[in-house]
């Protein structure tokens, strides 16, 4: 962050220095959430939470070194007291961040969203754009409205990136994050059925996503909006934005195209990546056929910021995955190969983690653990029945089912005629453990994929865990 006085910060967040504080100290950053993560010159937090209140937390962040606590509970640790709680306490984050922002006019923000893959999308193009500059992206899903002006504030004199992942759970809160940090670039992925529940049609989640190209400046002021070409309801969007249109995809009306897919025995896919008349191959180091289209995303993105097309191809080679349990590739017990894809679910998201199973398994047998697809509402019944379905028809050989809610899974599995895989439904996550030990066989290749509601990814590590301890 860049360095602001006590009472510079209290005038911008609307609040009143309190305390032991004075008002010509600094805060030169971070600015965090966590006493444990306070350091000399940081602004610690303090938020009420569920399980604890961070205003009992305070005088350890100032032991730390913090200069002083945003908070909403009067203290007499040197202090910046916002009236209102935690919604103003958040609130006055968000005016922090903004007006961090407008300090940094060489800092270029880029905004991704969608259904599925920003976080992945959001880590390649962190990694890709680092070779141009220093760049700032949030850790994991750091996307909401603390997480977003967090990670903002991150952003010093010498950040030339800002890459913001930026999700929705209502109408209003895309165009809200991008009020704290405007966008000159705003890319959308897809528009898919995860939160279908929350938003009541796939039609509402597209309103929701569109607010980010909604909120970009305009093309003669350098605004553009990356679309995904290849998503009817993406390409959509072009209409409400008045920022240049840049189209992606396997299509051929995309400016930045993948021609020639392929998927290697390892689940890495490979492609031509063109753009205009040249084209450069590429071959990705993440797991699952599905990355093609987010790498594509996040080839448009470096090349409008200036990127070359073979230094695009070279950067899509080598970056990897950053966040945790998003098609983690490991070792399990006798040569089994584990899949930890259990972040998150949804039936689009399930349709490609299953072919990524089938291309990792090939002659070998393939264990899909799956748990339930959260927040499709009405739609869980059929969508669940659906994914049994489709186990079936992806050649699956052994179906685990995890948890109650999940048995339409193998409902629909069942429906299937001639499909003679084995299927189990089990209540919990060690259930599942304790199934997978009397089915596994050396060589094996098992998907773990379900909504973080399930907490699957316990039992990826379970497995992974035992061959670690031999």
């Amino acid at each position: 962050m860049i360095a602001l006085t006590l009472d510079r910060i209290a005038e911008i967040t609307q609040s009143r220095i309190h305390g032991s504080a004075r008002p010509a100290d600094v805060v030169t950053g971070p600015v965090v959430i966590d006493s444990r993560q306070a350091v000399p010159g940081a602004l610690f937090v303090a938020l009420g939470g569920e399980r604890v209140d961070g205003h009992d937390f305070a005088d350890a962040a100032v032991a730390a070194g913090a200069a002083a606590v945003l908070g909403s509970r009067p203290l007499a640790a040197p202090q910046l007291l916002v009236d209102g709680g935690d919604a103003e306490v958040v609130a006055a984050l968000g005016r922090l961040a903004r007006a961090v922002v407008g300090e940094l006019p060489q800092a270029d923000i880029v905004g991704v969203t969608g259904s599925s893959g920003k976080t992945t999308t959001k880590d390649l193009l962190a990694q890709v754009l680092r070779r141009l500059g220093p760049t700032v992206a949030p850790a994991g899903s750091f996307n909401n409205e603390i997480g977003h002006p967090l990670t903002v504030l991150r952003a010093d004199e010498h950040t030339r990136y800002v890459v913001l992942e930026v999700a929705a759970r209502g109408l209003g809160h895309i165009a809200h994050l991008c009020r704290i940090a405007p966008p000159r670039i705003g890319v959308v992925l897809n528009v898919g059925s995860a939160h279908v529940g929350e938003f009541g049609s796939r039609a509402a989640i597209a309103q929701a996503k569109g607010e980010l190209v909604e909120a970009l400046p305009g093309a003669d002021a350098g605004g553009v909006a990356v679309l995904n070409v290849d998503d009817d309801a993406v390409i959509g969007m072009a209409a409400r934005t008045a920022a240049r249109v840049v189209g992606y995809g396997l299509g051929e009306r995309a400016d930045v195209r993948g021609r020639d897919v392929r998927l290697g025995e390892d689940g890495r896919a490979a492609f031509t990546l063109q753009i205009g008349a040249r084209s450069a191959p590429v071959r990705l180091a993440l797991v699952g056929e599905h990355q093609v289209h987010n790498a594509l995303a996040v080839a448009a993105v470096a090349a409008e910021l200036g990127m070359d097309l073979d230094d695009i191809a070279a950067a899509l080679g080598e970056a990897g995955a950053v966040s945790r349990w998003r098609m983690e590739v490991a070792e399990g017990p006798g040569g089994v190969t584990v899949v930890n894809d259990a972040y998150n679910a949804n039936p689009e998201s399930m349709g490609a983690a299953l072919r990524t199973l089938a291309a990792l398994a090939r002659a070998r047998r393939s264990v899909a653990v799956l748990g339930i697809m959260a927040e499709l509402g009405p739609a869980h019944q059929v969508e669940h029945e659906r994914l049994g379905r489709l186990v079936a028809e992806s050649g699956v050989d052994c179906l685990i089912a995890v948890g109650e809610e999940a048995a339409p899974i193998v409902d629909g599995v069942r429906s299937v005629a001639g499909w003679h895989g084995e299927v189990r439904q089990v209540a919990d996550t060690a259930q599942a453990v304790a199934a997978l030990r009397g089915l596994l066989r050396p060589e094996d290749v098992v998907l773990v994929k379900g909504s973080r509601v399930a907490g699957l990814e316990q039992v990826a590590e379970q497995l992974t865990a035992e061959e670690a301890a031999k």
